[in-house]
């Protein structure tokens, strides 16, 4: 018995001295909905399109016209939150070169508008002052040209992807010209067209909108300067129009050209910077960059994203099979497709040398967001809002 005894307090001993079971790591919490018109969603959904217009190299500033949908998605207790946004958007008259911000630029009007939406992936981490934009995509389309014949024959066509008629380099090449006779000194050449349209009123009238840089001629050198370095880079934006009259002989040529602001921010991703904002993001319209990345990780803090342009619906072509209007505006950002979540490294935000992972989920669909989305518009008509 007493062999047994000793035996039966051993065992007892040695499993007071032994470690507990280890126990399940605590899941972040599911997806919250949050109200599309509450100010903190609002002040969200702005960081996160100047950021998107940021990280753009081509195009014009997108503007928000409303929130559809705000999901918050809480971590780990001291990570912060991941949020997923759908943003409806608008083209402004701003190209994304010149660094303004889009409350700063104009809506085009109806016959010229751009729409679409835009989904992004946004981490908040307000005790490290952190906001961080992972991933985005956007989709925009022009306006129905059959809705904007009903409502203004008369208004330009818009063709804003169709540069195959020669009239448009013709009117950038002429305006421009124009401009660089009106220059004391510089000269400036085509980069790109960006916008084109065209009327008809007494006659044929093409309007553009082209991207120059500067050349290192002078008016004075005239054909004697050689040819301007390839690699420069646009520094401002003309407007030019070209028109006839018929039974009268020559061209109206108008023109007008803004130039991008030099002292503009680096765009996000050719640096280490990542943002770090006040932790009420109300307080700031711009947020300040500071260096709080590693130098050895910069590639990490280049968000990506995309925006592709389709044709208005008037031109899906025969024999498409997008019937139901919702399917003419995919705009996909799925970062997993595992309903448990995949890890999201995001290590190199912190200063501290510390592993940080985060759990990303899905892209939820819309189908159960809140009952206060989406919100108000800024726009509210159908044929720029997105369906």
């Amino acid at each position: 018995m007493s062999v047994l005894l000793l035996l039966v307090l051993c065992t007892l001993a040695m499993g007071c001295g032994a470690a507990p079971p280890p126990q399940p790591a605590s899941r972040p919490s599911p997806l919250l909905s949050l109200d599309c018109n509450s100010s903190y969603v609002l002040d969200i959904a702005n960081d996160i399109l100047q950021d998107i217009n940021r990280d753009r190299k081509d195009g014009y500033v997108l503007s928000l016209n409303r929130v559809s949908d705000a999901r918050e998605h809480r971590q780990e207790a001291g990570l912060g939150s991941l949020f997923y946004f759908t943003l409806d958007v608008l083209e402004t008259g701003c190209h994304v070169l010149s660094r303004t911000s889009w409350k700063n630029c104009g809506v085009r009007i109806f016959h010229e508008s751009v729409y679409g939406q835009c989904k992004a992936v946004f981490y908040i981490n307000k005790e490290k002052r952190i906001f961080y934009l992972p991933a985005y995509n956007c989709t925009l389309r022009p306006v129905s040209r059959s809705a904007i014949i009903m409502m203004c024959p008369d208004c330009p066509s818009t063709s804003p992807y169709d540069l195959s008629n020669p009239r448009y380099m013709e009117t950038a090449t002429e305006s421009l010209a124009k401009y660089n006779s009106r220059s004391p000194s510089k000269q400036y050449s085509v980069v790109k067209i960006t916008k084109t349209f065209s009327q008809w009123v007494f006659g044929p009238a093409y309007f553009v909108e082209y991207l120059i840089k500067e050349s290192p001629c002078t008016k004075s050198q005239g054909s004697s300067c050689a040819l301007e370095s390839p690699d420069s880079v646009p520094v401002g934006i003309c407007h030019g129009s070209l028109s006839e009259s018929q039974g009268n002989p020559g061209k109206m040529i108008s023109v007008t050209c803004s130039f991008f602001n030099s002292q503009a921010p680096t765009p996000r991703g050719e640096n280490t910077a990542v943002n770090q904002r006040p932790a009420n993001p109300s307080k700031a319209e711009e947020p300040q960059q500071q260096n709080i990345a590693s130098t050895n990780t910069p590639a990490k803090a280049v968000p990506k994203g995309s925006v592709q342009y389709l044709p208005d619906w008037d031109k899906k072509g025969e024999g498409s099979q997008e019937k139901d209007p919702v399917e003419t505006f995919p705009v996909q950002l799925d970062l997993t497709i595992s309903p448990q979540g995949e890890p999201l490294d995001v290590s190199f935000l912190f200063l501290e040398p510390m592993e940080v992972k985060l759990v990303v989920l899905p892209f939820p669909s819309k189908e159960k967001r809140s009952a206060e989305c989406p919100g108000p518009a800024q726009k509210d008509d159908p044929l720029i809002l997105p369906p």
